[in-house]
């Protein structure tokens, strides 16, 4: 059958975001725990607010664009933790926003470690624009009717346990399956399935003013393959970090980040595709701010790493 060029891309792109669909993709997805476990929800012990951009496959048109945003905060002489967040994906035609609220109850096990749960409650809304692409058949059905604010509810939960230099996580942030549907027939145009999250740190103290943390995120989605984050950072003098991460089977990532102040934190981090997709890009871009504020100095002796 015969397709244009563009339709092919767009295959693939909506494919991405449809059938098979990954969620967000992140380099420092150790510093953005709370958009993919609610566990994670006042962890900190602070009032934490994070905001991260990602631009993907640079120079690839319609390649994926992220925006996210976290807020989140222990409740005062209790063991709950709330959170709110948002992300904006961009990829092809299609635009989706995902806003969560968070809750999380902390149990305190031992004098160094703390085991939470949390549950994510999600309003997902998702718009495609068709009359961006260059279609093949201009009368296909598929095609009439753009989706303007498809709104899919969604329920999820998480576990976490930390210690000052020690966590690990489990999560899955929707449990319900989700279909969107043009008004024009029962075309299901975009799907999302369960993803789980695990993922794990340790922080090693190599000397007074240097230490190091490795740490792995995996992502496993119905329809699409394994994926394995594995990263190694460094800290010096409670100021700089620098590392470095790879992707399996699809990239290498250079890694830093700076403490500007006690309660001021920023990253980036820039991918290079190890897949035959780096011929047609110029890799990827990442980059975060996170700001805390009503920090215990006299709880907490020295910055979490995580």
């Amino acid at each position: 059958m015969k397709t244009s060029y563009k339709l092919a891309l767009l295959a693939l792109l909506v494919g991405a975001v449809g059938f098979a669909q990954q969620d967000s993709q992140y380099t420092q997805y150790m510093y953005n725990t709370a958009n993919i476990n609610p566990a994670y929800a006042g962890s900190r012990d602070v009032l934490s607010i994070f905001g991260l951009y990602r631009a993907q496959w640079i120079g690839l048109k319609g390649a994926p664009k992220t925006g996210a945003f976290a807020l989140h905060s222990p409740i005062s002489n209790s063991n709950v933790g709330l959170g709110l967040s948002f992300v904006n994906d961009k990829i092809g035609p299609s635009s989706e926003n995902n806003i969560s609220v968070d809750f999380s109850y902390m149990i305190r096990l031992s004098e160094e470690f703390n085991l939470a749960f949390g549950l994510k409650t999600t309003a997902n809304l998702l718009n495609v624009d068709y009359t961006k692409l260059d279609i093949y058949d201009p009368n296909d059905p598929r095609f009439q009717s753009n989706i303007e604010d498809s709104f899919t509810p969604n329920i999820g939960a998480g576990a976490f346990l930390y210690s000052k230099d020690t966590y690990v996580g489990l999560s899955v942030p929707a449990f319900l399956e989700t279909k969107h549907y043009q008004d024009n027939g029962n075309y299901s145009t975009a799907r999302q399935n369960m993803h789980f999250y695990l993922m794990g740190g340790h922080v090693f103290e190599l000397n007074p003013d240097l230490k190091f943390k490795p740490s792995v995120l995996f992502k496993i989605a119905e329809g699409a393959p394994l994926q394995a984050d594995f990263s190694a950072n460094f800290l010096f003098n409670e100021k700089i970090t620098a590392g470095v991460a790879y992707r399996w089977s699809a990239a290498v990532s250079a890694m830093v980040g700076f403490q500007m102040t006690d309660g001021f934190f920023a990253g980036y981090a820039y991918d290079a595709e190890t897949t035959k997709l780096a011929t047609y890009n110029s890799g990827s871009h990442e980059i975060f701010l996170r700001f805390e504020l009503f920090k215990k100095y006299d709880k907490v002796m020295t910055p979490r790493f995580f």
